[in-house]
């Protein structure tokens, strides 16, 4: 194997995430998503929202040698992505956050770049005062949800159904601790 290293994204970065998002997407989701969501895929908005990630956000790329092949995006929670089944907010909400993507080209999976990732995200997002994260991971998807279990991360008993193009699309939320260790 090349060497692997995660770094921050950069601007100049936006197409790659953008072509590694779709990518990734039509290869690990095409039986959890309508073939519509592919076909109308729309690259100038899906390259705006990552540039407006990368100026905002913690958005870092996993390499392996000289090729992008994976990014986790991750920041400040939302009210909404934290909540209770109630409504009401957690206690530690205001230090919890949120892994809104963590994407490995399939062909470069099981090298250890999603756990390098979410690690490096980890320890920034501790930086910043966070204690903890989640993520919304499709039922369905068993890798993903494998992965977070295998980081020390659970499921904790919160559920949405989204429109994935006129599709249900059922997902869970995970949590986990964030002194996760950088594995080289």
């Amino acid at each position: 194997m090349a060497e692997a290293a995660v770094r921050p994204a950069q601007p100049d970065d936006v197409a790659v995430i953008t072509r590694i998002h779709f990518d990734t997407w039509r290869t690990a989701y095409e039986g959890l998503l309508p073939p519509e969501v592919f076909e109308h895929f729309d690259f100038p908005e899906a390259e705006r929202a990552w540039a407006d990630a990368v100026e905002h956000a913690h958005v870092f790329l996993a390499t392996e040698g000289e090729w992008v092949v994976g990014f986790v995006v991750a920041g400040s929670a939302p009210d909404q992505e934290v909540q209770n089944a109630d409504g009401s907010l957690p206690a530690d909400a205001e230090t919890t956050a949120l892994v809104s993507s963590l994407l490995v080209e399939p062909r470069w999976g099981r090298r250890g770049h999603g756990g390098r990732l979410v690690a490096t995200a980890a320890h920034a997002l501790r930086d910043q005062g966070a204690t903890r994260a989640v993520v919304w991971v499709p039922e369905a998807d068993a890798a993903s949800t494998s992965f977070y279990t295998r980081i020390g991360w659970a499921p904790d008993g919160t559920v949405r159904t989204l429109d994935a193009g006129g599709r249900p699309l059922r997902e869970i939320r995970m949590t986990g601790g964030l002194a996760l260790l950088l594995s080289h």
